[in-house]
């Protein structure tokens, strides 16, 4: 496969009057009040209502430890969301690769592979997506390596079990990621030898350093991280080499974007998010609180500050300011794709917001209302409470 073909993989396509193609990055956000199923079945309605505005892809962030976000698995929620999904590109964004074995990683996404061919996307992140001690559970280790020399060997182990490539003499030689590459290769074998692509996160240099060397599709979390974004992404575009995989840079960032019907509510929206935030980074996390509860809380001078420094990055307001706001910040970064995240309290403000940008720019309504989606394809499970 030549680097083009490879990055068509990769590469979305901008629709309607998009500047680059949409995403959506979702947390599997949990509210004060609502459970864990809900938050499920609400990122299902989401990854429906993504396909069929035409955003490009749905990715699913690992966690964990966090009371408020219910993506601990993103393997799992992902074989979900593909049951109810037919076109949109699914992904991690991403895996937390220092706290699984890497041929556990090219187990799950070569069963996601075979669950969604075509469709899957492997993001890799080098931080644990938690604390120390809850690392230290994770990876059954008191030894938290994430130095420059650990996550790339890991990187190259996942590969290589991802193309069944070790070479002879390896200690690995004989073990096979299956489903796989392996399966194409045995007598009677009929299996595609395609396997997701591999992107890089961070939100610092090192990734997109890492990415660029590599020539690696690159994802900056723009979203907690805006002081290091153009300085990540002018580093990754400098040090790229083509690959097989890419012959020119590929770099989305994730954006904290949500639109209302009106500005006021929007800003309500948010407020909920950032008390949320300001509770997790002061160790008290906890589900996201109603946007009622966030304007009752007094806030002290301290927390007002980080909540004004934070709502600084979140694109927020009418669906028109925030269609501005996201063209802005793409023409700033020069960013190939902008994947969206909308932290709020419920499910339904965050599914509000998405259509309402979709509409902002024109996205197309591939199937009509979902519900005669749902009906066209002889699904139910909309129907089930």
């Amino acid at each position: 496969m030549d680097a083009v073909d490879a990055g068509d993989d990769i590469r979305g396509k901008a629709t309607g009057t998009a500047p680059v193609p949409l995403s959506v990055l979702d947390l599997v956000s949990v509210g004060s009040g609502r459970t864990a199923t809900q938050a499920l079945r609400a990122s299902v309605d989401l990854a429906r209502l993504a396909e069929r505005r035409g955003y490009h892809r749905h990715w699913v962030a690992e966690h964990h430890s966090m009371p408020g976000v219910a993506s601990s698995s993103p393997a799992v929620i992902l074989a979900h969301l593909a049951a109810h999904t037919e076109r949109i590109r699914l992904g991690s964004g991403g895996v937390m690769l220092p706290n699984h074995a890497p041929l556990v990683i090219a187990e799950q996404f070569g069963t996601l592979e075979a669950l969604a061919p075509g469709r899957v996307d492997l993001g890799l992140g080098r931080a644990p997506g938690t604390d120390g001690a809850t690392a230290a559970a994770l990876r059954r280790t008191d030894r938290l390596n994430e130095d420059a020399d650990d996550f790339p060997q890991q990187l190259a182990e996942l590969t290589r079990f991802l193309d069944d490539d070790f070479p002879d003499g390896h200690p690995y030689a004989r073990i096979h990621a299956v489903p796989g590459p392996v399966q194409a290769t045995a007598p009677g074998g009929v299996q595609s030898t395609a396997r997701p692509p591999i992107w890089l996160l961070g939100s610092s240099g090192f990734s997109a350093r890492l990415a660029g060397m590599l020539g690696l599709p690159f994802a900056f979390a723009h979203h907690f991280s805006a002081q290091n974004t153009i300085p990540a992404l002018d580093l990754y575009r400098d040090t790229f080499r083509p690959s097989e995989v890419l012959d020119a840079p590929y770099a989305l960032i994730g954006v904290s974007a949500l639109a209302a019907d009106d500005a006021r509510e929007a800003r309500r929206q948010v407020l909920a998010g950032a008390l949320a935030m300001v509770r997790l980074r002061t160790g008290r996390p906890g589900l996201i609180p109603t946007p009622e509860e966030a304007e009752a809380y007094a806030f002290s001078p301290m927390e007002r500050e980080f909540v004004d420094s934070w709502l600084g990055n979140v694109v927020h307001g009418t669906p028109d300011e925030v269609r501005t706001g996201l063209d802005d910040l793409q023409k700033r970064t020069g960013a190939d794709e902008l994947m969206i995240t909308a932290n709020a309290h419920g499910g339904d403000a965050r599914l509000r917001s998405y259509e309402l940008i979709a509409d902002a720019y024109g996205l197309p309504d591939a199937y009509g209302p979902p519900d005669a989606g749902r009906r066209r394809s002889g699904d139910l499970s909309g129907l089930i409470t």
